[in-house]
């Protein structure tokens, strides 16, 4: 892509304008390094959004509150970009649910823009280039970025780095709730919500978390995370949900600004390592391994040595 070109489409990002975030969008999540090049441009431009992770357990209403919180935004006027995370077709990698059929009723306004990524495998619940497509949005001056997580349970737990705040997501009635909060989800969340709070258990779920937030020293690395009750399908309590989403990230925010930078540098690194690796040697090494010729280990040292290698071949 020529130069002019890039730059054309930084500045269409930052006037807003949905082709040109859309265009960068998908260059981002086919991971090339003009979709690279253009976040690094923008990134002086972020900073303005609130970042929300959506997360819980798959059937929790994680996407009826999705929609019902950007209501709420719209409402005031605020622009809202989303970013939904879909499990893979084990066929052609990309998201099995669409955003269309997720969240119609928003298509036709434009000061909402949503996007579908798949996982491609990854576990912790969210897409590689979630963390560069979120910047995008921010430098594209959306208000709120909510990033929906697949619904992968106990491995989700990801998000927690990405977003400026985690809301964990549960219902009552659901056998495997206080299962999944043991599971690491406690640790990560920075509010409750407890939806569907029309049905029986309600109650007895809440009681359950704030049990369990008792029995934990989380409190003591971090404020004790609210309990909210929310009936997304008709909206009762979404506004009270947003409004405390604010205030707990505003606190957040200035108490561990450095803590998530270090995190998502450490995940930029990773996944540089990883696009790096020559997939020949990989699939090379790995047969090794498998067939007892070589230790893991060793196959490891010696990848990285090539890795080393070709990098001071290109330098």
């Amino acid at each position: 892509m020529p130069e002019s070109s890039i730059e054309a489409l930084a500045a269409g990002v930052a006037r807003a304008d949905l082709r040109s975030v859309a265009r960068v969008a998908s260059l981002i999540e086919n991971r090339t390094g003009r979709g690279r090049e253009l976040v690094r441009r923008l990134f002086s431009c972020t900073g303005h959004a609130l970042t929300i992770g959506i997360t819980g357990p798959p059937g929790a209403g994680k996407s009826t509150l999705v929609n019902r919180l950007t209501e709420v935004a719209r409402a005031e006027g605020k622009r809202v970009g989303i970013i939904a995370v879909d499990p893979s077709s084990p066929f052609t990698h990309g998201a099995i649910l669409g955003d269309r059929v997720r969240m119609q009723q928003h298509h036709a306004d434009p000061d909402v823009f949503i996007r579908s990524m798949a996982t491609r495998g990854r576990v912790g619940g969210v897409a590689e280039s979630t963390l560069e497509l979120a910047l995008l949005l921010d430098a594209a001056k959306f208000d709120l970025v909510i990033i929906e997580t697949v619904g992968v349970g106990q491995d989700e737990i990801e998000i927690s780095r990405l977003a400026d705040i985690t809301v964990v997501v549960l219902v009552p009635g659901f056998g495997d709730d206080v299962q999944a909060i043991k599971a690491g989800l406690m640790e990560v969340a920075d509010i409750f919500a407890v939806n569907k709070a029309d049905l029986p258990g309600a109650g007895k779920l809440e009681q359950e978390i704030r049990a369990m937030q008792s029995l934990t020293d989380v409190a003591a690395a971090k404020p004790v995370a609210p309990v909210h009750r929310v009936i997304a399908a008709g909206g009762t309590g979404v506004a009270e949900l947003l409004a405390e989403i604010r205030t707990v990230a505003a606190h957040k925010q200035k108490s561990r600004g450095p803590e998530l930078w270090e995190f998502r540098l450490r995940e930029l690194l990773i996944s540089r390592f990883f696009a790096s690796i020559d997939g020949a040697s990989l699939r090379r090494h790995a047969g090794l391994v498998a067939a007892k010729q070589q230790d893991p280990f060793s196959a490891v040292d010696l990848l990285w040595d090539e890795h080393e290698k070709q990098g001071r071949a290109f330098a």
